[in-house]
């Protein structure tokens, strides 16, 4: 039995501010088996849709209650500024409608290859966005993860990088808003964003086992934690069992 369990509820207020976390009192942490992805099944579902349970702590500090009341939200740290000396990614409307990549690897010199020769410096100094976006419409109301074009210039370069979510400022919200390209979501003026929950789960899924062999290639001796505490971040929490299935398997088809 691999375990998966969703921990607290994240909060990205409108106007795509820092997200802030926010006591989750419907949530539980489960043990489901590998073959099952059904973590928030049992949960009801108005609509089709709940709001989904993610994880973003910008103080780090995790010793939260999961049944305080949801609107409770004056011990909610603040928002933490970027880490300092980060990789700054600065992209604007040119860029990112060309899809074009170059801005990325100027800022972090990874180029082409995923292979990075020392990522235990990107893991330390991590990278950041500045989206530069202009709206066609200055009063159209949508966040940036809600424009196409944005979401697609993400898309690919997720697609070049898998690996990227471990190296992102996570404390300052880039793994958070890293999701909200990628993953579908609505917007709600109380919550913030609000996930699909299956594509969240797949999508967290999917970079566990990715982030999890890269980090053990390049010989990360922290690989097992520092894998859980970016699925933590988005609200699962991983048992030890799943790793133990990947290094088995891994080992059987070396």
């Amino acid at each position: 039995m691999a375990t998966i369990g969703t921990v607290y509820t994240l909060s990205i207020q409108p106007k795509y501010n820092h997200p802030q976390l926010v006591p989750c009192n419907f949530c539980r942490t489960i043990s489901i088996s590998c073959s099952s992805f059904g973590v928030l099944s049992q949960f009801s579902r108005p609509q089709g849709q709940v709001s989904v349970s993610v994880a973003f702590n910008p103080s780090g500090n995790y010793d939260l209650s999961l049944y305080d009341d949801e609107n409770d939200t004056q011990n909610v740290p603040p928002p933490m500024p970027p880490t300092e000396g980060r990789f700054e990614v600065v992209l604007d409307n040119d860029t990112i409608r060309k899809l074009d990549l170059s801005p990325f690897h100027t800022a972090t010199n990874i180029v082409s290859s995923p292979d990075i020769t020392n990522p235990k410096e990107y893991l330390e100094r991590t990278i950041g966005f500045s989206i530069n976006y202009t709206r066609d419409d200055q009063y159209d109301p949508r966040e940036l993860s809600e424009f196409p074009d944005i979401r697609l210039w993400f898309v690919r370069l997720d697609a070049a990088y898998p690996f990227l979510p471990v190296l992102l400022d996570w404390r300052a919200g880039e793994l958070a808003r890293y999701a909200a390209m990628l993953v579908p979501h609505q917007m709600s003026a109380r919550m913030g964003v609000v996930f699909n929950p299956e594509a969240l789960e797949l999508f967290v899924m999917k970079k566990v086992f990715i982030v999890y062999s890269w980090l053990k290639k390049h010989d990360i001796v922290i690989a097992r934690n520092k894998t859980k505490d970016m699925a933590r971040m988005l609200g699962f929490g991983i048992g030890d069992e799943l790793f133990d299935l990947i290094d088995e398997h891994s080992s059987a088809s070396s």
